[in-house]
């Protein structure tokens, strides 16, 4: 069935009215066709929200796609200050936190909401690399530093992103600029068990990326 256009052929004897209404037809089929797509499902794929930032459903990652599984707040100090909105992207969406850390491919953004000094990020690594990876921390170590070195100030509205790549490790970006990658699944799993470990930031930021609600 073809689906092409081809204009009306209006005699001559025809009204002028009949010409008049010929652009008005044209224009409720495009209209037709339009609602028909979108029926059909045809459109732009979703995003989520937290905390006023949104991410895609999906994240392109070296020719496969990997699935957003959940959106979590990191909050500091007893107020609650919001300081990131981190979302976990993986193959197959999962709720069980050791799935995740199985040396599967993922991606984890932080997108910030406040300005935070190099200091402090580096402090907040070693803080959750001692409470979820302690046993491991002396073949850690040189890699904990490696990563220490790489942090800079990170503005309100900026991005750090890990790509975890079994075999590989993780890479690493701040704010867009590629850092490097550091080796060894051992340590692509104890950094995210920083979020997804036995003691997290705080427990909302977990429970999120697991695919509970955000905040």
């Amino acid at each position: 069935m073809s689906l092409g256009h081809h204009e009306e052929q209006i005699p001559a004897h025809c009204s002028s009215d009949a010409r008049a209404r010929r652009p008005r037809v044209a224009a409720l089929r495009i209209l037709a066709t339009a609602v028909i797509v979108g029926a059909l499902g045809f459109g732009v794929a979703g995003a989520k929200e937290c905390n006023g930032i949104d991410f895609p459903e999906q994240m392109p990652a070296d020719g496969a796609a990997l699935t957003l599984n959940g959106l979590g707040l990191r909050q500091a100090t007893m107020f609650k200050v919001n300081v990131y909105v981190a979302a976990l992207y993986v193959p197959r969406k999962s709720s069980d936190p050791g799935t995740i850390l199985d040396n599967a491919p993922a991606e984890l953004i932080l997108h910030f909401v406040r300005d935070v000094g190099a200091g402090d990020i580096a402090k907040s690594w070693n803080e959750g690399f001692e409470k979820n990876a302690k046993a491991d921390l002396h073949v850690l170590k040189d890699r904990i530093a490696m990563l220490d070195g790489w942090m800079t100030d990170v503005k309100s509205g900026q991005r750090m992103i890990f790509s975890f790549k079994p075999g590989t490790g993780v890479q690493v970006s701040v704010n867009g600029v590629a850092k490097g990658t550091i080796k060894g699944d051992d340590f692509a799993k104890a950094l995210l068990s920083i979020w997804l470990g036995p003691e997290p930031p705080n427990p909302e930021i977990k429970a999120g990326l697991l695919g509970g609600a955000c905040g």
